[in-house]
């Protein structure tokens, strides 16, 4: 359990140290709560929809997760050209600790980039409706990161080439972000579109986020938290396996 420990200080002490880096990744969820937020907010109200700031917060909080959980994996190829993950391939530990320990630091690492999110939101004028539920809405943006911290490395597993995983990476995050319910009600959709919402693992982290700050969730908080645990520890478990054929 040293290894795990070890590993997952190792990437939280990498991200606290990159004051750039961690300024650089709050851009974009700035940047859409204040334009979508605001520009979007007086049409999504006439529509009757509400407060926008409230329905959108939620959805940027996961994708804020979303974005650097998933891209966490690059660390995995990183090390594998710098020859740091053969030095810790080859120390006397279990390759599910190594993966595992990777795995938590890079979800501890997205926690708390959903957090510092989170509390931005508050300066655009997003309230929490249930202040009593919040503590289930850690609870689901742990969940978040943790599975896509897992989906990360292991699409990294198994690829060498830097630019690869950025390819790859991209054709996944922006359709698992956009159709994850985040910008936009499911209500209404057709129905060819309500079943692809349904099948992204992101929705369901939306959806919990919503139901448990902002009063309103349309899949069901159960629902929402069964899915999310039972396709973190499937991925959990295919990543492990996945790391643990790593040639280095």
């Amino acid at each position: 359990m040293i290894a795990i420990y070890t590993l997952w200080l190792r990437e939280v002490k990498k991200y606290f140290r990159s004051k750039s880096r961690i300024i650089g990744s709050l851009g974009q969820p700035i940047l859409f709560l204040v334009a979508l937020g605001f520009g979007l907010g007086p049409v999504f109200q006439k529509a009757g929809q509400g407060n926008y700031i409230e329905f959108l917060a939620p959805g940027i909080i996961s994708m804020s997760i979303l974005f650097l959980a998933i891209f966490s994996g690059i660390s995995v190829i990183w090390d594998r050209q710098f020859g740091f993950l053969k030095e810790t391939m080859v120390a006397p530990v279990p390759r599910w600790q190594i993966m595992l320990g990777r795995t938590l630091g890079g979800a501890t690492v997205a926690f708390l980039q959903g957090v510092i999110v989170f509390l931005i939101s508050f300066l655009v004028g997003f309230q929490v409706s249930n202040w009593y539920l919040l503590p289930w809405a850690f609870v689901f943006m742990i969940l978040i990161a943790l599975l896509f911290t897992a989906v990360g490395t292991a699409i990294a597993s198994v690829l060498e080439d830097m630019h690869g995983f950025q390819l790859i990476m991209n054709f996944l995050v922006m359709p698992i972000f956009f159709l994850s319910g985040a910008l936009f009600p499911m209500m209404g959709l057709p129905k060819i579109l309500q079943f692809v919402v349904k099948i992204d693992p992101l929705a369901y982290g939306v959806d919990g986020l919503r139901g448990t700050l902002g009063g309103v969730s349309q899949l069901g908080l159960m629902t929402d938290f069964w899915v999310l645990a039972v396709i973190v520890a499937l991925l959990v478990a295919v990543g492990t396996y996945l790391f643990n054929k790593i040639q280095v």
